[in-house]
């Protein structure tokens, strides 16, 4: 049984003044629960929203990026020699990454170190790599 299936038998707990919003099985915020059908569909806001995330991950030096991330916590110079990119590169695209919420960022003295934001990111990355494999 899929986790998001295991979770829907809770559903019933949408509060009463917002019916077509449920608890997310994966977030725990008050996304549309995805097997009502049409009913659920998001708000038009959210569907912008989840377009312009999933624009973030159409370009191959940023999913390199993201990837190297999943290792440990990198410099923009350690990211851009493990992935094989200039370090101007690497730091526009992680502007971008951070603009979207998928990597963080402290500073240790004079360096910047990046990471994921949240495991939210890695599980992206396994299903859309899961999803083409298949």
């Amino acid at each position: 049984m899929l986790e998001h299936e295991s979770i829907q038998a809770s559903s019933d707990e949408t509060p009463a003044e917002e019916p077509h919003l449920a608890r997310s099985a994966h977030c725990g915020c008050t996304c549309p629960d995805q097997t009502d059908g049409i009913e659920s569909m998001p708000e038009e806001e959210l569907l912008y929203d989840l377009a312009d995330l999933f624009k973030v991950f159409s370009d191959t030096t940023r999913i390199k990026i993201l990837y190297a991330l999943l290792i440990d916590e990198l410099s923009v110079n350690e990211i851009a020699e493990a992935i094989g990119a200039s370090q101007s590169a690497v730091s526009h695209q992680l502007r971008i990454l951070k603009q979207a919420h998928l990597v963080k960022f402290r500073r240790d003295g004079r360096s910047i170190c990046y990471s994921l934001a949240d495991d939210h990111v890695q599980t992206i990355l396994d299903q859309g790599l899961s999803h083409i494999c298949e």
